[in-house]
């Protein structure tokens, strides 16, 4: 399956959307804002407000995520930038900052039902980091649960497994007090070479 990564840009809005959109009218979804905003921001946005946010951060000098095409459809999400502009993240107590480099963080994965374990996570991974080595980051981090060989549902590896992390270059650095699924989170890096 050829897939294809692009920044979501205002532009691929539409795109983002059809992703990330509840497929339910009037129901609540992130937005992959979760992260990104303090608990309180986040809780005060409600219904159209955080698809509005999302898209005023699409409008911004570095896009807040990567989308995946199959065929030109829009297949998938992969939610990444810095990790200061993280402000959950920032203050978490279970995934702290290991160090002050300034690394951006890959947060969430949305793949669509019927394109689930056809290689679309790892084109995004690829893709994400590429973006950022093109914005000029120099590390890049993510938060995965190891699965440890085991299936989980794709509603629980939202965060990316460990394993597919170490499969495109990304190193464990230390493990987190964060769950997903039950099973540990580890904080994982690759260093990039810039390419402004």
């Amino acid at each position: 399956m050829d897939i294809s990564v692009e920044p979501a840009t205002a532009e691929r809005f539409d795109d983002v959307r059809a992703i990330l959109a509840p497929r339910k009218e009037g129901a609540e979804a992130c937005w992959c804002l979760y992260y990104r905003l303090s608990s309180g921001d986040f809780n005060r946005l409600r219904g159209p407000q955080r698809p509005a946010h999302l898209r005023e951060l699409c409008g911004r000098e570095h896009a807040p995520g990567v989308v995946g095409y199959v065929a030109g459809e829009p297949v998938g999400w992969c939610a990444l930038g810095p990790r200061t502009e993280m402000g959950r993240l920032e203050r978490s107590r279970t995934i702290p900052k290991v160090d002050d480099r300034p690394v951006w963080s890959i947060v969430c994965f949305v793949v669509r039902a019927g394109y689930r374990r056809r290689g679309v996570a790892h084109a995004l991974l690829d893709g994400a980091t590429a973006y950022a080595s093109r914005c000029g980051v120099e590390t890049l981090e993510a938060y995965p649960v190891d699965a440890a060989g085991a299936r989980i549902s794709g509603a629980l590896a939202y965060v990316g497994t460990t394993s597919m992390f170490e499969a495109a270059g990304f190193t464990r650095v230390r493990q987190t007090e964060a769950r997903s699924a039950g099973l540990p989170r580890w904080l994982m890096r690759r260093e990039l070479t810039p390419h402004r």
